[in-house]
């Protein structure tokens, strides 16, 4: 059960990621933060970024062989990086009806598998 949670904390994390990150780009687009300085999307990004913390931290701590659970250090950054990888071309389609996925993407996001598969190979 540690692998399941590990998983479902490190979406959540990457949600929050994801919006904390690429979230005022869109808010930008609506119009509703338009002349906002720097500084004040920062700090909205970083309230943001607090909640990724609050689930990545106890994700990793979870999921750690070290501490009882079930990945290396190099699986638990594999896994979070399709993680993220997933989560923002959903936040991408979603949101942002300009962008396209094109072949490229794909080819990308299968060598990202292909990570997976060799860093779990024993």
């Amino acid at each position: 059960m540690n692998a399941f949670y590990t998983i479902i904390l490190l979406i959540f994390s990457n949600i929050f990621m994801t919006f904390a990150w690429y979230g005022h780009l869109k808010l930008e687009e609506m119009k509703l933060v338009t002349n906002w300085p720097l500084i004040a999307i920062i700090v909205c990004s970083w309230l943001i970024a607090f909640f990724e913390y609050a689930l990545q931290i106890p994700a990793n701590k979870m999921g750690y062989i070290g501490n009882g659970g079930t990945f290396t250090l190099m699986q638990l950054k594999v896994i979070q990086e399709v993680i993220s990888i997933s989560v923002f071309v959903v936040f991408t389609m979603v949101l942002f009806k300009n962008e396209t996925l094109q072949w490229n993407h794909f080819a990308a996001f299968g060598c990202l598998i292909l990570a997976v598969y060799f860093v779990f190979m024993k």
